[in-house]
């Protein structure tokens, strides 16, 4: 089955790169695009229909197929109500223009948005196209198998170079696998941990697939470290699992680290939850 392709726009003008992106990847993988139209109460500043009319000479332009849907009510309601819990469900949107006080009243819009829907996630707040470079952050955890498969498929079609990055935090736990991660981080690939056999397994697949793959390793705070990553390579694109996807999440990381990359970092991030059996490998 092909997956299915939604983006979301409440006419806000920072959703155009949302739009733009998602229509080349219909392009790339042959699917039809669903343009969601969201009508929100209240507000006459992001007219939807401007948004449809620019999309939809876009699309045609692009040789896309397409079709659109209005909806009413908060983007952020739609977009859940919308989910199906399906895997091959791909929502693709950007930011939606929230003011500052409601950002601090009820929190941003990727943040609610990331704990209510299960599907994949691909928010776009810029265009960062051709894709050459895509980043996966593993966490050592089968939490992030999901988002690495959809991340090396986006690498296949496009022929992007992919790196693998696992960041090992100060954490003061004292047990053997603890240490050994701890002492040997630099060559973290090599060793017998369960993050090193994450780093060679996700090698394997993307080697498998003709892709030309690499790992990086750091050392520091985890989401510091990732941004100091985005920086100095700059990548086209960033995969990573959800904080929702797995109890054992916090073995490693901070519960997080996906939101506050997506709301600090300035590119585009692709996103999954596990759906299997946490912890296993």
């Amino acid at each position: 089955m092909k997956p299915e392709l939604l983006v979301f726009t409440n006419g806000y003008e920072g959703t155009w790169p949302s739009i733009e992106y998602a229509a080349w990847l219909a392009g790339k993988m042959q699917i039809e695009i669903t343009l969601v139209g969201v009508i929100e109460p209240q507000d006459e500043k992001h007219p939807v229909e401007e948004m449809f009319s620019r999309a939809v000479g876009f699309f045609q332009e692009q040789g896309v197929r397409y079709r659109l849907e209005l909806k009413y009510g908060p983007a952020e309601d739609v977009i859940a109500k919308t989910a199906r819990n399906d895997p091959l469900q791909l929502f693709v949107f950007g930011p939606f223009g929230r003011s500052s006080l409601r950002r601090m009243m009820v929190g941003r819009s990727f943040r609610q948005i990331m704990s209510e829907v299960v599907n994949p996630i691909l928010y776009v707040p810029v265009m960062r196209l051709p894709i050459q470079k895509v980043l996966i952050c593993l966490g050592g955890l089968d939490y992030v198998m999901t988002a690495e498969n959809l991340g090396l498929k986006v690498a296949q079609m496009t022929g992007a170079g992919v790196t693998f990055l696992h960041v090992v935090p100060p954490v003061d736990l004292d047990y053997p696998e603890a240490r050994n991660i701890r002492e040997n981080w630099q060559r973290l690939a090599e060793t017998d941990t369960l993050p090193g056999r994450t780093l060679r397994k996700g090698l394997q697949m993307a080697r498998e697939l003709g892709l030309q793959a690499k790992v990086r390793t750091r050392n520091g705070n985890i989401i510091e470290e990732i941004l100091a990553e985005l920086k100095e390579n700059q990548y086209d694109l960033i995969c990573m699992g959800s904080q929702f996807s797995s109890h054992s999440l916090r073995q490693l990381y901070s519960p997080n680290v996906t939101a506050d990359i997506a709301e600090t970092a300035n590119f585009p991030i692709l996103m999954a939850r596990y759906q299997g059996t946490a912890g296993t490998n």
